[in-house]
């Protein structure tokens, strides 16, 4: 006979996750932030991680980024020991008139995202482009310089 700790569902008993209820009670009181906050799920999106790729293909290390509505002015990437960081400052300013009111508004957003190439690069010659909200960059690899062996006497 085995024990476990149970729970009454609509199909009977099962066996019951803490982890689960955890998740389900998160997604409740997100839920709730979002239907009564005062700023039209501004909270929600204040914070923004890029998702980003890193392949190798041929002499070349290829970095992309989705960066959707990001303007590449407002773009900049850095490469330094094998490490490429992607950052942004983005403002946005909008106002309208109706009936007598006007409506302003002012947002700003920030992100850095950095990560390690898998291979050694260099800047000569990198090229990096922002199409439809994805931000490619092409950088071509070096070869491992030979770190000097020192011989113990």
């Amino acid at each position: 006979m085995k024990f476990g700790l149970t729970r009454r569902g609509p199909s009977g008993l099962s066996r019951w996750d803490p982890f689960e209820e955890i998740r389900q009670t998160q997604e409740h009181l997100n839920q709730l932030f979002r239907e009564v906050s005062p700023f039209g799920g501004w909270l929600e999106g204040s914070s923004f991680t890029p998702l980003m790729d890193i392949k190798e293909e041929g002499d070349n290390v290829i970095v992309t980024a989705d960066l959707p509505g990001v303007d590449k002015k407002d773009i900049n990437v850095t490469v330094k020991d094998n490490i490429i960081e992607i950052s942004a400052e983005c403002k946005k300013e909008s106002e309208e008139k109706e009936g007598g009111y006007t409506q302003r508004e002012r947002t700003y957003s920030r992100f850095s995202r950095s990560a390690v190439l898998p291979s050694n690069v260099t800047d000569e010659g990198a090229k990096a482009k922002l199409e439809d909200g994805v931000l490619t960059i092409t950088l071509a690899k070096t070869k491992a310089e030979e770190k000097p062996k020192i011989m113990i006497e």
